[in-house]
């Protein structure tokens, strides 16, 4: 059985075999994405992320001979997005109420006898805390709480959609644009948007937002050529419905694959 939370009733779901499903929980965030891509970026992207997961799994005829049910929940649409909180319209939770929504939503599951979940991490900011709270779930609750990343950007079959000279596709840039643009084109609006630099990289600082030596990045530290906060890294102006598919498509492929391992050890 591969179907949404939601869509089952009580009396179905006292039927499920909890030892034997996985309930994919899909995070996403309400944060800023420069000025040509919407909020709502990463919940869209979340939401298209389920369904495509979904879809994939249905087609695994090795997948669907195997005892193991998949649920996927309700896209949490708010996240732990800080460093997006000085730009208009972005929504963030403390780190101390988010921990509480992601662990209360496993209270609830491990409560009903379901024994593993997945975080689907559609918004990178997520993370940090997803890991705490699986680890303190596991320790507490007796349920197992497996992270799964929904952005294959890594993979040479996505980079190969950036476009030539866009040396740091980013939060906001190219490739997450591309991605909306799949979903809705009508919510991008690419003659509004303007490339971002991160501001101490650019000044040729060794301290970035990665690495050994690391300042953890804010909104305001990618600016414009005019030094101005833009919140984004790289130029948007590339992007296309086409790369966007492309992207969608391997970064399902990618988690599909995850959850089919999972599987395996449940």
């Amino acid at each position: 059985m591969i179907k949404e939370y939601y869509t089952l009733t009580r009396l179905q779901m006292e039927q499920v075999d909890k030892t034997k499903t996985l309930v994919i929980v899909p995070l996403g965030a309400v944060e800023q994405h420069g000025n040509q891509a919407p909020l709502g970026t990463d919940t869209l992207i979340a939401g298209e992320m389920v369904k495509r997961i979904r879809a994939k799994l249905q087609e695994d005829e090795e997948f669907l001979k195997k005892d193991v049910n998949v649920l996927t929940f309700p896209v949490i649409p708010v996240g732990y997005s800080v460093e997006h909180q000085n730009f208009c319209g972005s929504v963030t939770f403390k780190p101390e109420t988010y921990y509480h929504v992601l662990y209360d939503i496993c209270d609830g599951l491990g409560r009903h006898g379901f024994k593993n979940i997945v975080f689907l991490i559609c918004h990178g900011g997520n993370r940090a805390l997803a890991e705490v709270v699986s680890r303190q779930a596991r320790q507490d609750l007796g349920v197992k709480v497996f992270l799964v990343a929904s952005g294959a950007f890594s993979s040479p079959r996505v980079k190969a959609t950036v476009s030539p000279g866009n040396e740091m596709d980013f939060h906001g840039g190219e490739m997450e644009t591309a991605m909306v643009m799949a979903i809705d084109e009508s919510l991008v609006d690419l003659e509004t948007s303007a490339p971002g630099h991160h501001r101490y990289t650019r000044k040729g600082k060794k301290l970035s937002f990665g690495g050994s030596v690391a300042l953890p990045w804010m909104g305001e530290d990618f600016v414009t050529e005019e030094d101005l906060p833009i919140g984004i890294g790289g130029d948007p102006k590339g992007a296309t419905a086409e790369k966007g598919e492309i992207i969608l498509d391997e970064s399902a492929n990618e988690a599909a694959q995850g959850i089919i391992e999972i599987a395996e050890i449940i």
